[in-house]
């Protein structure tokens, strides 16, 4: 977090006008009031970087203001003013939490090293969390990119090759086949771990808002530009910048990105300044770039300065092997994350995914086994709980035999239970297989037991025994 923005509090107006004067010089942002009320008002609407208070003033005192600054943004960097040098003020400050504090009158100067100790201190803190969240993301399971097929096994070759250098990197592919999980993987095994990795998809933003996306606006360079925004590209600077989509970027913004492509260096809206930036790019599109080449939809000069090394990731219908893993990796996360029993998946149902060719590749399996995670009650997934994968008009019951569908069901409801510790399992098995069966025929039969024993092959006096032991309720049948 770099400071931008600041606010002072102070009632002596020739203080807040000096101040705002100075920082604004400098580059700042700066809004002031004249009491506490006002500046715990700015506050609650605003997010600011810095605070600067006074620490007596009409409404609430400067103290009292730090002390609610602390819940409220506590992020925000404080500084104590106060034109009483006693050491209780000062202890007292620093004790409530104040980033420092100042005996008036105070030179500028004073003010400025404050300040330029607060940015580094702002940055060096950014710097250990950002670290900390990527390391972290590196080793995270839902970052690996999973797969043993051939393709895979090839791919796994040029991250290797790729992820120590700088070149810029275009990954291709279908939608929900990886692509931004390829382009974390080339950053978070680069020398650039622990700097930022930024994704941005060039579809997602309207053309006239995707400009100042990349590259910032200053204060003023249009209407409702009312304070300076730093771009994706200066936010990057140091780490990897991924832009999804590419395809779909405007032919005029196109010309601006080879350009930062060369010359490594920015200019943001309404600005006359160029910024350098130490940005890598990976790109990535679903569509066919050449095409759009040939076409004139897509610069040919910004193609190849993205195309160093291209990554085409295959689509799931091409590497079926990897399905089984996937389904491996996708089911305990689906377990955790939405509290269910799902424990995998029955030899049919596995065979029903792997038949299936995935339109929407990786994220539709995803999806698939999420959806039937949840809306199943047996630990293994069967063939019927992915209904939408079912051939049109027929189902996975029309060819199974009674036996193949009473094995299925109880291969499902031993993974749920360890049969070595059981007695009587027979006893268990036929006494639920039983109830059901004779409700069945009754229902059938309108409760008429004479026909009900005939149709079952069982005495009428052993149907009459089985509906007391079973506790099955004639009258309600």
């Amino acid at each position: 977090m770099s400071i931008q923005r600041i606010l002072v509090a102070d009632d002596e107006q020739s203080i807040s006008w000096v101040l705002a004067k100075a920082l604004t010089k400098k580059g700042f942002t700066v809004d002031t009031v004249a009491d506490g009320t006002a500046a715990k008002a700015q506050v609650e609407r605003n997010a600011y970087d810095m605070a600067i208070l006074d620490i007596k003033m009409p409404g609430i005192s400067g103290l009292d203001l730090l002390s609610e600054f602390r819940e409220l943004r506590p992020e925000m960097m404080v500084i104590i003013m106060t034109a009483e040098s006693t050491m209780k003020n000062a202890v007292e400050a620093m004790r409530l939490g104040a980033y420092d504090y100042l005996t008036k009158p105070f030179d500028l100067d004073a003010l400025d090293a404050i300040i330029l100790k607060a940015q580094n201190a702002s940055s060096a803190t950014s710097e250990i969390k950002r670290l900390k969240n990527e390391i972290k993301d590196h080793y995270h399971l839902d970052r690996a990119i999973i797969g043993k097929s051939q393709p895979m096994q090839d791919i796994y070759k040029v991250l290797g090759r790729v992820a120590p250098t700088d070149v810029t990197v275009l990954v291709t592919g279908e939608s929900g086949t990886g692509k931004e999980l390829v382009a974390r993987a080339i950053h978070y095994n680069s020398p650039r771990l622990g700097k930022a990795f930024l994704a941005l998809n060039c579809a997602a933003i309207p053309s006239e808002l995707l400009e100042s996306e990349l590259f910032g606006y200053e204060k003023g360079a249009f209407t409702g530009a009312n304070e300076r925004k730093i771009g994706k590209f200066e936010q990057a600077s140091g780490g990897t910048l991924f832009l999804d989509e590419i395809g779909d970027m405007p032919l005029d913004l196109q010309a601006k990105l080879l350009r930062v492509l060369q010359e490594k260096e920015i200019t943001r809206t309404g600005g006359n300044t160029s910024i350098s930036v130490d940005v890598r790019i990976v790109a990535a599109t679903n569509q066919n770039l050449e095409e759009q080449v040939s076409s004139r939809q897509f610069r040919e000069d910004l193609y190849y300065r993205l195309n160093v090394v291209p990554i085409n990731i295959p689509p799931l219908r091409e590497r079926r092997s990897d399905i089984p893993l996937l389904v491996d990796y996708f089911i305990p996360r689906t377990q955790q994350e939405l509290n269910v029993q799902t424990q995998g998946c029955t030899k049919e149902a596995m065979e029903l995914l792997m038949r299936h060719d995935w339109p929407g590749n990786i994220r539709e399996l995803e999806n698939s086994l999420r959806r039937a995670s949840l809306l199943s009650a047996d630990a293994l997934l069967t063939p019927e709980d992915f209904p939408g994968l079912q051939p049109q008009g027929a189902t996975a019951e029309v060819d199974e035999s009674l036996e193949a569908l009473i094995a299925k069901k109880l291969r499902s409801s031993f993974a749920q239970m360890d049969v070595q510790e059981l007695d009587n399992l027979y006893e268990m098995v036929m006494h639920q297989m039983e109830r059901p069966l004779i409700k069945i025929i009754l229902e059938k039969t309108r409760s008429n037991q004479v026909r009900a024993s005939e149709i079952l092959g069982i005495n009428r006096n052993t149907l009459r025994k089985k509906i007391q032991t079973l506790d099955i309720d004639i009258k309600n049948v």
